[in-house]
């Protein structure tokens, strides 16, 4: 069954017309009876969000005691039972599990028979669009992707994180409303992201995000080697000014040595990075080599420089 289908139908007629604006109070759609299954770091929050937004959270799944804690501490008193019990007594399910998990999950509840018509199903994967959902959208299920682009805690830290959190949003265009209504009413941000490049929008925040942090915890390994007793503190402000730089001026942010061409500070980067864990000189040298290459199209370096640094940074370890 297609989105369209339910458009003819009109099941979700109830939701979506007269939404209008999403970020208008007014406009809002009714109090929903809603379920999580899966209680991570993310499903509890936006449970508790939904809260805060009038509707009322009535039963929840997770299999280990840290989820059931998570689930205690910011939904408290709600139920935690199966993933078809969720199902049975909610009209809006969160499906907070993780990315290779979600078509099992989807494929086992739409077999037996735990999705009802006009039920909202809504996923937080970034990896993935609606598609996933077909199995439950065939038995009826009104199915949106929702994934809020943030680190979460699993804590009530992540409620006040989620004011103006942006979030990706991907539905049939008929839903698009109730979707992006959902978010203004969570706290966010809508940003559509059409079926297609879901994959390349999810690359994108986990090359940014997930290689910062490594990045970063490298470079404090780095400073403590170095002597330095407290290198966050250090790094803190160096790091804080690099990223707005580069998230207001993109490449024309770009500075230090591989920037500048100078390869012989290069060399004497990796003399030292040759002592430490051979993770950290393998990470090196790979930025570098993007850095340098992105500095070469812009015109920041010529191509002499650049040929200069990429042989330095091909050179076999000392």
């Amino acid at each position: 069954m297609s989105p369209s289908d339910f458009a003819d139908r009109g099941e979700f007629a109830p939701l979506a017309d007269g939404l209008g604006d999403p970020a208008d109070p007014g406009n809002r759609p009714a109090r929903l009876a809603v379920g999580v299954v899966g209680t991570g770091r993310v499903g509890p929050a936006l449970g508790a969000a939904l809260q805060l937004a009038g509707h009322k959270v009535v039963a929840a799944s997770g299999v280990s005691a840290a989820s059931r804690r998570r689930a205690e501490s910011l939904l408290p008193g709600v139920r935690i039972v199966t993933p078809p019990q969720v199902l049975a007594a909610a009209d809006l399910v969160l499906l907070t599990v993780p990315d290779d998990a979600l078509a099992d999950l989807v494929t086992g509840l739409a077999a037996t028979g735990a999705v009802r018509p006009g039920q909202i199903l809504v996923h937080t994967s970034g990896a993935h669009g609606v598609a996933v959902l077909e199995p439950a959208a065939a038995a009826g299920a009104l199915p949106l992707a929702l994934h809020p682009a943030m680190t979460f805690t699993g804590t009530s830290v992540d409620l006040a994180r989620l004011a103006g959190c942006p979030f990706g949003v991907t539905a049939p265009e008929e839903l698009r409303p109730v979707a992006e209504a959902l978010v203004v009413e969570m706290g966010g941000e809508p940003e559509w992201v059409p079926e297609s490049v879901r994959p390349m929008y999810h690359t994108a925040l986990a090359h940014g995000a997930n290689h910062l942090v490594t990045l970063v915890a490298q470079a404090m390994e780095l400073l403590r080697t170095a002597g330095v007793a407290e290198p966050g503190r250090m790094l803190g402000p160096l790091l804080g000014a690099a990223l707005d730089n580069s998230l207001r001026s993109g490449d024309a942010a770009l500075t230090g040595p591989v920037a500048r061409g100078d390869a012989g500070t290069v060399r004497r980067h990796l003399a030292q990075l040759s002592t430490v864990s051979p993770d950290i000189p393998a990470a090196y040298r790979a930025m570098a080599r993007a850095t340098a290459q992105r500095a070469l199209a812009r015109g920041t370096i010529d191509e002499t420089s650049a040929a200069a640094l990429l042989d330095v940074l091909n050179e076999e370890k000392q």
